[in-house]
């Protein structure tokens, strides 16, 4: 059996620990064996790099050098590495040693909810199999990603909200490699409703199991 660590903390506006709860389902439904922790502390467990899957949802946390270290260290060794929106891509913000392994940071969400379209750049891909341009209505993500992401999907800005962006095509999904980790995003998932557009959700379960480390 594989075993996933959900760690939950940070900002209560993007729901954390209701999401936690959603996603430790949805991997218990695809045969995982799930912990949930509500400290960051959990980051620092020697153990973790044991795991086969580790999801953050810690949005604007601050984590302690032991802990990240620990962490990244867990994630090059194998441990798989997945998660969305701001609960991975903008946790942490002063730590560059997470960032560099998560492969992106968030910047801005001009507009804040606004109706957008995700466009699907790798439909080749199992993650994607199936899934075709599709609309989105939640904060649309401007931000600063590694060049070494392979992407499965984008977005395109208007400009309606910030004319400077305007044609700007932005990375929505991605996967990368961290030493022997495989690291999974999806800039998806502002609050938990957001999980009952099929779309999502099902972009987000497929990329958690392709990020897991077999057994």
């Amino acid at each position: 059996m594989k075993d996933a660590l959900i760690v939950w903390g940070g900002w209560s506006g993007h729901e954390p620990e209701e999401c936690a709860k959603i996603i430790a389902g949805t991997l218990e439904d695809d045969g995982f064996r799930v912990r949930a922790a509500d400290t960051i502390a959990a980051f620092a467990d020697p153990s973790i790099h044991d795991l086969s899957l580790i999801v953050p949802i810690c949005t604007m946390a601050t984590i302690a050098p032991d802990e990240v270290g620990n962490l990244t260290k867990a994630v090059e060794g194998g441990v798989g590495l997945a998660g969305y929106h701001g609960g991975m891509c903008d946790a942490f913000r002063d730590c560059v040693d997470y960032q560099f392994m998560c492969g992106g940071q968030w910047v801005a969400h001009p507009g804040d909810i606004i109706d957008y379209h995700v466009d699907i750049t790798r439909p080749d891909d199992p993650i994607m199999q199936g899934i075709t341009r599709f609309a989105y209505r939640s904060e649309q993500y401007y931000m600063h990603v590694d060049p070494s992401n392979e992407v499965l999907a984008t977005t395109t800005f208007s400009g309606a909200h910030a004319p400077w962006i305007d044609g700007v095509v932005m990375p929505v999904v991605w996967k990368r490699r961290h030493g022997k980790g495989r690291v999974f995003y999806s800039s998806l998932g502002h609050v938990a409703q957001e999980f009952g557009v099929p779309e999502m959700k099902t972009i987000l379960r497929r990329g958690m199991l392709w990020a897991a480390r077999d057994s």
